[in-house]
């Protein structure tokens, strides 16, 4: 309704009604005929009464009144104005919801690399249990996991990009979850590979949704921060897992420690399911489409190809996965075998150096990558960069230093900067497409960097593993003598010396051997920072058109 239409204040009558009212008044007053200074003091009082009315619409415009509270299952309203304020700047929903949304999906991810890195710490329990080499371990803790993981990584996020992404990951975390409480029951390494295929296969339906739903929860300038508070799943799930699984295994066999972290995300999946709340496409993006079709996935490949900066994206987070994966899943084995830790003990540091670390190094690049970008978008991936050519040779120099206790804190202050890349990687590649190809893009490049990283670093280091050790065991076949990397029942002491040698010297020589990907990774994060700026200023003009 115009103002002009609107009721002056207090009168209930239309501007134009006031003025004739008012001549009526003068008009029969007891009989006195009205003077034009009369009429005229009254067509002066209106037309103030009419200003301030105006003045009245004006102030409640500039400042509407107080938003209503929210409750579940709200929704925006017509015309893109939501009673929260503007998402663009504020984000999507209440702050109280998205903080219990962004703290869930934490949940899930630490729930996810729980059941991912529960293998690490086991490891050396599980190869003198099942007699399995070095090589066979990293086969479960790569291949067998990632190229599932990969390969449905682009179906998942497609179906993403058209149907509920809360739905998808509350299924997938089910479905990874009792896979993992399954390895439990496997008597070999047949049976173990499979129920590995089925932990990748539940953990491709997390991370595609998850990115594009934190996406359109948070604003633009937010989401590298909200990003790392959502990967921060990555150390604290990698320090629960090491820690609780390493100490069930020595308390009550590694056996019981797949069932006690798998049960959990069945009640997360729930909490999912029940609580999470589907935001519209793009819903805090500066230059939001009206239409809200789904582009094809060759148009994403296209865009991406368009972006000069994703090729070196998609090889520095490939090299960089490569090195911490598969260094990450040998970690326990190196501590039992190089230093003479238990088990228990052994997962104990393995978690701190993926928890403490993991956690300090995402926040600081989550937080410190959005700070630096203000300035200069560039710095967003040149931080990381500089990141892993600090930390690596201090890595390297405390795995080969002979005392745990020092090589272990040398170890543990570099590794912060091995995990300072995630948030600022993919908060770029967020930024560098539009809203409806997020899930497919984040796909894409898990399927690119899980491949390498994931599915071939952990095959590498247990192939060098057993490589370094043949080389190192001079009494014999390293594989006969010494299956999962211990003498047989009854051998000698030489022959179990020898093979506690060779174990000791192949699992430090061969984390040394695989770290060198870092500063090869820095590399391309730099050259992937020297074009940034303009491929996210290419994707805001593709928006804007």
């Amino acid at each position: 309704m115009d103002r002009g239409d609107q009721f002056v204040a207090g009168t209930g009558l239309h501007p134009p009604a006031r003025i004739d009212a008012g001549r009526r008044r003068l008009a029969g007053g007891r009989g006195k005929s009205p003077g034009r200074d009369a009429l005229q003091s009254a067509a002066v009082r209106c037309a103030q009464s009419v200003r301030r009315a105006g003045r009245h619409h004006r102030r409640a415009d500039a400042a509407p009144s107080r938003a209503p509270r929210q409750f579940r299952g709200w929704r925006p309203i017509a015309g893109g104005r939501r009673l929260t304020g503007d998402p663009v700047t504020r984000g999507w929903g209440t702050a109280r919801y998205r903080g219990w949304a962004l703290t869930l999906l934490l949940l899930i991810y630490a729930s996810n690399f729980v059941d991912r890195v529960i293998l690490a710490a086991l490891g050396p329990a599980i190869r003198a249990d099942l007699k399995i080499s070095a090589t066979q371990l990293g086969l479960l803790g790569g291949i067998a996991f990632a190229l599932f993981y990969t390969l449905l990584g682009i179906p998942i996020s497609r179906l993403a990009e058209r149907r509920s992404r809360v739905g998808i990951i509350a299924l997938a975390t089910a479905l990874w979850s009792g896979m993992t409480a399954l390895c439990g029951t496997a008597t070999g390494f047949a049976q173990l590979l499979l129920f590995r295929v089925g932990v990748g296969i539940g953990e491709a339906g997390l991370t595609p949704p998850g990115y594009s739903l934190i996406s359109d929860y948070f604003p633009r300038h937010r989401r590298a921060s909200a990003l790392s508070i959502f990967l921060l799943g990555i150390p604290l799930g990698s320090f629960l897992g090491a820690t609780v699984g390493g100490w069930v295994a020595r308390t009550y066999g590694w056996r019981v420690a797949f069932f006690v972290v798998g049960l959990p995300g069945l009640i997360l999946s729930l909490l999912a399911w029940a609580t999470l709340r589907e935001p519209p496409r793009g819903a805090t993006d500066p230059v939001r489409r009206q239409d809200d079709a789904t582009p094809p996935l060759r148009a994403v490949f296209a865009t991406l190809a368009a972006r000069r900066s994703f090729k070196h994206i998609a090889l520095a987070a490939s090299l960089t996965s490569f090195a911490n994966f598969g260094n990450n899943l040998f970690l326990p084995t190196f501590f039992v075998q190089a230093h003479q830790r238990d088990i228990a003990t052994a997962g104990l540091l393995f978690g701190l150096l993926t928890g403490v670390a993991g956690i300090l190094g995402t926040f600081i690049g989550g937080f410190g990558t959005d700070h630096a970008g203000r300035h200069d978008r560039r710095w967003t991936l040149w931080l990381p960069a500089i990141g892993l050519l600090a930390g690596a040779p201090f890595f390297m120099l405390g795995v080969s230093l002979p005392g745990w206790k020092s090589g272990f804190a040398v170890m543990l202050v570099s590794s912060i900067f091995f995990y300072s890349w995630s948030p600022s990687l993919n908060g770029a590649l967020q930024n560098m497409v539009g809203a409806r190809m997020r899930a497919s893009a984040a796909a894409i490049l898990s399927v690119i960097f899980n491949l390498i990283g994931t599915g071939l670093g952990p095959v590498f280091v247990g192939w060098l593993n057993d490589l370094y050790a043949s080389q190192a065991f001079a009494l014999g076949d390293y594989a006969t003598l010494c299956a999962g990397g211990h003498s047989a029942a009854g051998a000698s002491a030489a022959t179990a010396h020898a093979c506690a040698s060779a174990a000791a010297y192949s699992s430090r020589w061969a984390i040394i051997t695989t770290a060198l990907a870092y500063p090869w990774a820095a590399l391309h994060f730099y050259l992937a920072g020297r074009s940034l700026r303009e491929d996210i200023a290419a994707q805001d003009a593709a928006e804007a058109a």
